[in-house]
């Protein structure tokens, strides 16, 4: 999977041509990271299933960042990928249904329909429980998508307050765990995966097989691959329903591989992006 975290420090080069007569700081970046942003599909999209656009590096350029988020994802449906929305929101049912509607399907209104983004997938925050997350399954289930709920991350911090001990049920992570399992039963499809994922950091492996062992049919979105440290060939248990039980997302390791290896960063992000799919397929294979 292919993660997409746009830094206007660190765009490929080419993208001054695209900026032109922009209007304000915000235009520009916008127009930068859109060009770098379907070059880098172009380049590494043959080698995945998906694209996760971080949401926050759009936002932060205000309508300009939107709207290039929008351009973003319909190039990488129009390229026959999944779309994954990472934006890790959470709030009350309300505002939940504002957040899922945004990101995913749309909503109805009195002005008429609201398109939204129409992601396939989006990442969910559970620290407010499952009356917080419930909007966004039901509006993924509506729109035939699903959603991807933080497990065990894989930021340092994570550690903090996940793997904090609790009384019946193992570690804070490991509860959360049993709710993502217990909200994706009702919806188990053919491959034996649920339409309720769970985000389970690639940085600590240590924990795969217990999330493995609870989430037995939630696909696993695996990030933290390359600059964060992990590495796909100490993923096994996340694959053990199948091939597409895990999800391993890279990002900066990708668009970055050429200033290591040198040459065109379209040819080395191919190159890089096929290593890791060669690599997970290969090991998914084993594990079957």
């Amino acid at each position: 999977m292919l993660g997409l975290d746009p830094d206007p420090r660190g765009l490929w080069p080419g993208y001054e041509e695209q900026v032109g007569d922009a209007s304000s700081p915000a235009e520009a970046a916008a127009s930068a990271f859109v060009w770098h942003c379907k070059a880098l599909i172009d380049a590494a999209g043959p080698a995945c299933v998906a694209v996760k656009p971080q949401l926050a590096r759009f936002e932060l350029l205000g309508a300009a960042g939107w709207a290039a988020l929008e351009a973003v994802i319909a190039h990488a449906a129009g390229s026959g990928l999944l779309v994954i929305a990472d934006g890790k929101r959470g709030d009350i049912d309300v505002s939940a249904q504002a957040y899922a509607g945004a990101l995913l399907g749309g909503a109805d209104s009195p002005f008429g329909r609201l398109d939204g983004l129409r992601a396939d997938l989006a990442t969910v925050n559970p620290l407010m429980g499952s009356d917080a997350i419930e909007p966004f399954i039901g509006a993924a289930r509506e729109a035939g998508g699903g959603v991807l709920v933080l497990v065990r991350t894989s930021n340092p911090g994570a550690a903090d307050f996940e793997d904090l001990p609790l009384a019946d049920s193992g570690a804070m992570w490991e509860r959360i765990a049993m709710l993502v399992d217990g909200l994706g039963a009702a919806r188990v499809g053919e491959s034996g995966l649920s339409d309720v994922g769970a985000v389970v950091g690639a940085t600590e492996p240590r924990h795969l097989e217990r999330a493995r062992e609870l989430m037995g049919s939630a696909p696993f979105l695996l990030p933290g691959v390359g600059v964060q440290g992990g590495r796909v060939e100490d993923l096994a248990p996340a694959f053990a329903p199948g091939r597409a039980g895990g999800l391993v997302s890279a990002s900066r390791s990708i668009a970055g591989a050429y200033q290591a290896a040198g040459g065109e960063p379209a040819v080395a992000a191919r190159a890089e992006a096929e290593r890791l799919r060669k690599t997970a397929w290969e090991l998914s294979g084993r594990v079957r």
